[in-house]
């Protein structure tokens, strides 16, 4: 098996400690596909990232959310980018994951996705059925940890979404 990029301890919202795994890789195929429960882009309209307000918490973050029962990775990535941002997916293509095992827990992790996407708008943003988001801003890639800061994997993530859009192809 393949080691992980990353390795690091994190403590959750509710006082669980989490190890944290990330990975980086060009599919999802090789993951239990019932562990899977998010996925998150880093969306590109042009060279500004998509990036969304949830009101309820008050954080910014990418754009993305839970799989629903049944439904494929790709059906989750294009419904959650729909939903929160009114935009649609031109193109895609994996990034990489992040394991999150639970300590106390350890025979139950999962696995949050993490995507590079090129967008573009349906139209003017309404809001999100699930009335999480708020709000969205494109902004400059440069500027997002003024935004949300996930430190070393959000460094790895960003990087390697923005070498991808500096491909300027259709992936």
């Amino acid at each position: 098996m393949k080691s992980p990029l990353i390795t690091k301890e994190h403590s959750g919202e509710s006082g669980v400690t989490y190890i944290l795994e990330y990975f980086e890789c060009d599919s999802f195929d090789h993951l239990p596909q019932d562990e899977i429960t998010q996925c998150y882009a880093v969306a590109f309209h042009g060279d500004k990232i998509v990036i969304v307000h949830n009101g309820k918490k008050d954080t910014w973050g990418l754009v993305g959310g839970s799989v629903e029962k049944g439904e494929t990775l790709e059906q989750t990535l294009f419904r959650e980018i729909k939903e929160e941002s009114n935009m649609k997916v031109i193109s895609y293509k994996p990034i990489g994951y992040q394991k999150v095992t639970d300590k106390v827990n350890p025979q139950k992790p999962f696995y949050q996705l993490r995507y590079f996407a090129k967008v573009e708008p349906y139209g003017a943003f309404e809001s999100d059925p699930a009335q999480s988001v708020d709000r969205i801003l494109e902004i400059n890639p440069a500027d997002y940890k003024k935004y949300f800061d996930w430190f070393e994997i959000g460094d790895v993530i960003m990087n390697r979404a923005l070498d991808l859009n500096s491909l300027k192809i259709m992936i």
